[in-house]
């Protein structure tokens, strides 16, 4: 816990309003919350800020203990706090856990099989091995008489008999949540309509997800997985989001708080369990929203986010201050979840992945992870097993002495000899470099996940600043930079609560997705003004119910389009809701090039899709309250705390550490050297240089070649 200026953070403004603003992030391992005292209720900034921060141990078995906890970290009266913006992972990890409600669908007779069907694809790339659950079960995908043909035309009207008797039928076999998925229902809404009518007054519950609904796009299988994933969900999110409110109540804090949802947006906790699935991926998405408003501060606006924690890292796009978001992502094999999210991608190397050899003698590092229980060796919570903290901890880029949530302390020397005896002694290392060897994989993983957001989306590394933050990604940034010839980067002033921090900063946001496929060529132009018109005059309206009013409305209009003929998509940029048919054409085309550097000209264009995001901007933050002028020291000497020998490229260096809260604004630091404070340590490895910046951002200049 952290305090700015001396001064309570969580007094009342002068007109009596709470002025106070937190943001808060569940982890796998911690939670982080930074609380920002503000004039206004709704988190705008006016004068100076006064910031603290907290950093508490995940509580795993109800996360809402470990919000609460870190609330009275603050010392701050709950009371005195105007706003709370939550992001978590609840449902991320009842998704990827499998740990989901009972649910039931209800289908065009003929098509329950389609969400075990899916696409033709194999969970393993080689080879006929790898199993695959289905979200429902076959037992719980019930048919009913009805049909839609692809112009939206009845063909078959819809049995309501039929369908009442499926409803009892999953009723009494225990289900907790409904979806109705009926085929083509993105071009003709009406059987599911009515359906879901029915259900309303047979189903004991407000859990009735209509397909439709949620995501009015073709392709049945992944709009049936989507709806399925949500009513899934719902129970599981509105129980925590409850147990959360009656936490946050019993503390003094009785007001409605905001939901990150996966897109980078709010919405209030009263309607967030109603599309719940908008929810998956809500941790991954504040950080990078951070990233993005952080870097735009900077006149940084061409970013790769690498978010290193303690069981996963996430990397993402920016550009131009814009996060990259996508309706195609696939949370797990035959799980693709086709809501608009942040496009992030994943991998399980984080702080406590476990490093271990494999049948063959080859050392593997992750996906298995040690968790917050027991936790990696060095944190003296029970754990045995090496990990990647434990390896920096043996190359000296972590100082024992200063790690957080210690139970019982473990010795250097102690958590060496494990190194040894498990990883190096069958492949002929000794503990140190077993250690090396883990950093070393581990980093190669990290790099592969960068490459498939940059790389893999047609764009150059060189072109971006690595944008580094979490709790372990500022130790690892500047080796993954020189892997991939990014020439810089940025490592912002608080980088272990910036999903926190994002939180604070993200706009309220809607997205919709209404499906057309037709070819450019005969588009109707009026019915696709129609469809962007309505998308964000629902967006306004849904802004307009939320608790936090922002300062400006702002409108995008992208349209997902292929070749005719083709099977996957490009998201186009569209200029507005006036474009003509010759200008659909050329801006697929430019975006064809751009991706592939292929010019088709003699194969014409569909639109498949048409998307609209309402973003509600709020007021933003001054990032420079984040940092406090008063601990700065004149001279970059007053700053070190020690000289330590710290392991690179297989050799050791006596290299300075530094307390990064007491270094001048205008720092100008040679590599190597360590910068150590609260939420993480920074590595700037030999040859490298960095600066500080007016935000307390640490900007590191990778020498390439090294």
């Amino acid at each position: 816990m952290d305090e700015k200026n001396g001064i309570n953070s969580g007094v009342a403004a002068p007109n009596g309003v709470p002025s106070a603003v937190v943001g808060i992030d569940v982890g796998g391992t911690f939670t982080d919350l930074i609380l920002i005292e503000t004039d206004a209720a709704d988190g705008a900034q006016a004068g100076p800020a006064r910031v603290k921060i907290a950093k508490t141990p995940t509580t795993l078995e109800n996360q809402a203990y470990g919000v609460v906890n870190a609330i009275r970290a603050t010392g701050v009266p709950a009371a005195n706090i105007g706003l709370i913006v939550h992001g978590t992972t609840t449902t991320t990890n009842a998704v990827l856990e499998r740990q989901l409600a009972m649910t039931g669908m209800i289908t065009t007779a003929g098509f329950r099989d389609i969400i075990e069907l899916g696409r033709r694809t194999r969970p393993n790339a080689y080879g006929m091995t790898g199993t695959f659950s289905p979200v429902i079960p076959r037992n719980l995908r019930l048919e009913v008489p009805e049909r839609m043909d692809a112009a939206g035309n009845v063909l078959i009207p819809l049995d309501e008999d039929a369908l009442r008797r499926a409803i009892g039928t999953l009723r009494e076999a225990g289900c907790v949540s409904l979806v109705i998925h009926f085929l083509h229902s993105y071009a003709n809404p009406a059987h599911e309509r009515r359906a879901a009518e029915i259900a309303a007054e047979l189903w004991p519950n407000s859990y009735i997800t209509a397909g439709h609904a949620l995501l009015s796009e073709a392709r049945e299988f992944e709009r049936g997985v989507t709806a399925a994933v949500n009513a899934s969900v719902q129970p599981i999110l509105e129980r925590y989001v409850a147990r959360l409110a009656a936490e946050l109540k019993d503390l003094g804090y009785s007001r409605d708080f905001l939901v990150m949802n996966g897109n980078g947006g709010m919405i209030s906790a009263a309607h967030v369990a109603r599309e719940a699935a908008k929810t998956v991926m809500s941790g991954p998405a504040s950080g990078v929203m951070a990233a993005a408003f952080t870097g735009r501060s900077a006149g940084i606006e061409n970013l790769i986010t690498y978010d290193m924690g303690g069981t996963s890292t996430d990397v993402a796009l920016v550009r131009g201050a814009r996060p990259a978001v996508s309706n195609e992502i696939e949370v797990e094999y035959a799980m693709p979840i086709h809501v608009p999210m942040v496009d992030v991608h994943t991998v399980g190397a984080g702080g406590g992945s476990i490093a271990r050899l494999n049948d063959a003698g080859l050392l593997e590092v992750g996906p298995q992870s040690a968790g917050a229980k027991p936790g990696p060796i060095c944190y003296g919570r029970g754990g045995t097993e090496p990990t990647i903290s434990d390896a920096n901890l043996l190359l000296g880029r972590l100082n024992p002495g200063k790690l957080l949530s210690v139970e019982s302390p473990v010795s250097v020397a102690d958590v060496e000899a494990i190194f040894a005896e498990r990883l190096g002694a069958p492949i002929g290392l000794c503990g140190i470099e077993a250690a090396g060897a883990v950093l070393r994989l581990a980093n190669l993983r990290m790099a592969g996940a960068i490459r498939m957001v940059s790389l893999g989306k047609g764009h150059d590394p060189r072109d971006f600043a690595l944008f580094a933050f979490g709790g372990a990604g500022p130790l690892h940034a500047a080796a993954l930079a020189r892997e991939l010839g990014i020439p810089r980067v940025m490592v912002p002033a608080r980088p272990g609560i910036t999903n926190a921090l994002g939180c604070v900063v993200a706009d309220l946001r809607h997205d919709f997705v209404r499906t057309l496929n037709r070819p450019v060529a005969s588009l109707d132009l009026d019915l696709l003004r129609a469809v962007l018109a309505e998308q964000r005059a629902e967006g306004e309206a849904l802004i307009a119910k939320e608790v936090v009013q922002p300062e400006r409305i702002e409108c995008i209009h992208t349209a997902d389009m292929q070749f005719v003929g083709q099977t996957h998509l490009l998201n186009v940029p569209l200029p507005g809701p006036d474009v003509n048919r010759e200008t659909l054409q050329q801006l697929f085309e430019e975006a064809y090039f751009a991706r592939f550097k292929v010019r088709l000209p003699e194969i014409r264009a569909n639109l498949v899709n048409l998307n609209t995001s309402v973003i509600g901007v709020r007021a933003g933050i001054d990032l420079a309250s984040l940092i406090d002028p008063a601990g700065r020291k004149a001279t970059l000497g007053q700053a070190l705390s020690e000289t330590r020998r710290v392991w690179f490229s297989g050799e050791w260096h006596d290299t300075p550490v530094y307390v990064r809260e007491k270094l001048p604004l205008d720092a100008v630091i040679e590599g190597p050297a360590i910068l150590e404070q609260l939420d993480t340590t920074t590595v700037i490895e030999p040859g490298d240089h960095a600066v500080s910046d007016r935000d307390g951002n640490i900007i590191i200049t990778v020498e390439a070649g090294q």
